[in-house]
């Protein structure tokens, strides 16, 4: 199965998306992207110890400090984490992709810029689904939205599917 279809089902089928390092301010690149995802009918489980405690929480969803205070909070509720999408600099994410094997993830994508070969092989030898160095939010325009409808070719954006 070719790269772009991978994405694409794992967009398809991860509905709740746990985004770790998500700011509470709208210039930032995971605030704008996680505000999209979450227009487009995703549900936004905010990860950042910063506003953990902040009642208004991010986006309108109440925000953990942990992966694993999310997931418990989330069981408690017969739901799940499906995918951790990762905000953080390179070297802060092996930690983050063993939290996401704990909890039960199906997949730890890394936005663009984000790029820890260990991480991706700790991901991957667990079972999960792996994208590194690519943005959810321009791959869910190439398979769902504009890019898709006007059948134009993805912008050039660098990332790679790891297996």
């Amino acid at each position: 199965m070719n790269e772009r279809v991978i994405l694409q089902n794992i967009l398809e089928r991860d509905r709740v998306i746990a985004v770790v390092g998500l700011s509470n301010l709208p210039h930032r690149p995971s605030h704008s992207v996680a505000a999209y995802m979450q227009a487009h009918g995703y549900r936004i489980v905010p990860i950042n110890p910063a506003y953990a405690n902040d009642s208004a929480g991010v986006l309108g969803e109440r925000c953990y400090a942990t992966l694993a205070d999310a997931a418990r909070a989330l069981a408690e509720e017969q739901a799940s984490i499906d995918m951790v999408n990762v905000f953080r600099r390179a070297d802060d994410v092996l930690p983050v992709a063993a939290d996401a094997v704990a909890i039960g993830a199906k997949s730890l994508w890394l936005q663009v810029g984000v790029v820890n070969e260990e991480a991706a092989a700790l991901a991957v030898a667990a079972g999960l689904d792996v994208a590194m160095d690519v943005c959810v939010k321009v791959e869910h325009e190439r398979v769902f939205g504009a890019l898709h409808r006007a059948h134009a070719p993805a912008p050039r954006v660098p990332g790679q599917l790891v297996e």
